[in-house]
């Protein structure tokens, strides 16, 4: 029998070059997906096990609201307005004692620039018990209060200080400006916030 092979159809193809030039690439690419499809396997076991983990701090979550939405009901109740009133008087008393005079001046003494002077302090409790005092100062230059500003951030007892209001007293000629200064103040016991350095 006789096969005749036209070249100019069907051209000679010689296999064993194709496959050493393009197996080799082909087997890269074939390990690459398969580490691939493992790192895949891998995040999706791993986002499976923080859902997981998500829906147990949520179900948590959900039993301390329910426990907390019981005590504020059973200390809703009339016969317990006493006890509830006592308590809320005592917990603003005691975080209004918190209040150091003795060592808020000594603060100010410390970081107080030159030609600066306090003609006011008050502290007041704001939401989520955080004590917020007002101070008003006067001085020559608004260079010193900014300076005041920056020493009390710092400070280990003081965050979120900035300048509410400048105004000028008396004449231009005086020179005399007064700020008014507002800070969250930090007791003693209590830790300071980490300051990340500027």
């Amino acid at each position: 029998m006789r096969v005749d092979i036209n070249l100019a159809s069907h051209p000679y193809e010689d296999q064993s070059k194709f496959w050493a030039r393009w197996g080799g690439g082909l087997a890269a690419l074939g390990a690459v997906t398969l580490v691939l499809l493992y790192f895949v396997f891998v995040g999706w076991l791993s986002a499976r096990n923080d859902r997981a983990l998500i829906r147990e701090r949520e179900a948590q979550i959900a039993d301390r609201e329910q426990e907390r939405a019981h005590a504020e009901a059973v200390l809703n109740l009339p016969e317990n307005s006493s006890t509830r009133d006592r308590s809320q008087f005592l917990n603003d008393l005691f975080q209004r004692k918190a209040f150091s005079w003795t060592q808020v001046f000594e603060e100010m003494e410390r970081m107080m620039p030159p030609r600066l002077h306090v003609v006011s302090i008050q502290p007041a409790l704001e939401a989520g018990n955080e004590l917020k005092i007002k101070l008003v100062v006067v001085g020559d230059s608004r260079i010193r209060a900014l300076d005041l500003v920056q020493k009390m951030e710092t400070s280990q007892r003081f965050r979120q200080t900035q300048i509410d209001q400048e105004r000028t007293e008396g004449s231009q000629a005086s020179g005399n400006v007064q700020f008014d200064i507002s800070a969250l103040y930090i007791p003693e016991g209590e830790d300071a916030p980490t300051r990340t350095p500027r």
